[in-house]
């Protein structure tokens, strides 16, 4: 495969993809990364540099290519518990036994409560769980001051997908699905819309994020910044973390770099599109459910070898 098979490649902004690139290539391991950091320091044109260090790979599985996306949710919440701030988000147990406990178990026993683990109260039960689920976000507080919480830890229980429960029973179509849904139908149906949350057992414990302001991006998998409509999410069994990935979906074409993962995200032609922060960035999210294909850059010095 050849720059000439990337569909739109020539009329990508290469600049801006080679300034989210530079954040995190001097991370990858290895003397060819490092010669390629350095060279990145110093390229005065971006088309030019990638083409001459990179050759286009596209890795299969046997799977088809599935596109989604993920945003930075902001929602509002308090330091303490009290008035219409009833249901925290945890920061990870000391107590391993605690870790490994089921989403049901910990919302029906409450077996972290008073425990000293509460980061931040929240309004509804779903901006808890559409959080664990993008794995960051902004909390407002009512003073107006921000905090950002990003992923600490998981108790390793299975992530399910609730927006594929609603489809696997036939109460929405696959072109129907998306968060607006999913929270209607759950704030609809009282106990029943309880239970679909507890169909998903996979449970997220947070910290508080000081490393970078409120106003940057979100910290990825690789600890920096992550950059709205550049960043991709990646299995890290497939691609490597810190690459650059060209993407060609409906209405995108793209250079992106895998900075970040997710629990979903599953496969060599898999990826989740970084929209941003706040509900505009969710409504974008929330509409990405694409086929198309993915080709990651790999090191010229490593394909030729």
């Amino acid at each position: 495969m050849n720059f000439e098979d990337l569909r739109g490649w020539a009329d990508d902004d290469h600049q801006a993809a080679l300034l989210v690139f530079c954040k995190t290539v001097g991370l990858i391991k290895g003397d060819v990364w490092r010669n390629i950091a350095e060279a990145a320091k110093s390229a005065t044109d971006a088309r030019i540099f990638f083409e001459t260090y990179f050759h286009p790979v596209m890795s299969e599985d046997g799977r088809p290519m599935l596109f989604t996306g993920y945003y930075e949710p902001e929602i509002s919440g308090a330091r303490a518990q009290g008035g219409a701030y009833q249901y925290p988000i945890y920061a990870v147990p000391d107590d391993p036994k605690l870790s490994g406990l089921s989403r049901r178990d910990i919302d029906e026993g409450q077996p972290l409560a008073g425990k000293g683990l509460e980061i931040a109260w929240l309004c509804d039960p779903l901006d808890v769980f559409f959080l664990q689920v993008q794995g960051s976000g902004r909390v407002r507080l009512p003073s107006g001051d921000v905090i950002r919480v990003g992923f600490a830890a998981k108790n390793g229980l299975p992530y399910t997908s609730i927006g594929r429960v609603l489809i696997d029973r036939g109460i929405v179509t696959a072109d129907e699905i998306n968060p607006d849904v999913i929270r209607e139908w759950v704030s609809d149906h009282g106990d029943d819309g309880r239970r679909l949350l507890w169909e998903n057992e996979s449970y997220v414990f947070f910290r508080e994020v000081k490393e970078v302001s409120s106003q940057e991006g979100p910290i990825g998998v690789m600890g920096r910044s992550i950059t709205p409509w550049r960043t991709i999410a990646v299995d890290p069994a497939h691609v490597l973390y810190g690459a650059p990935v060209w993407i060609e979906k409906p209405g995108l074409h793209r250079l992106m770099i895998a900075q970040d993962t997710g629990s979903a995200i599953t496969g060599a032609q898999r990826a989740d599109i970084f929209c941003g922060t706040g509900d505009a960035a969710g409504r974008s999210a929330g509409q990405i459910n694409d086929t198309g294909r993915m080709i990651t850059l790999l090191p010229k010095a490593m394909t030729d070898a």
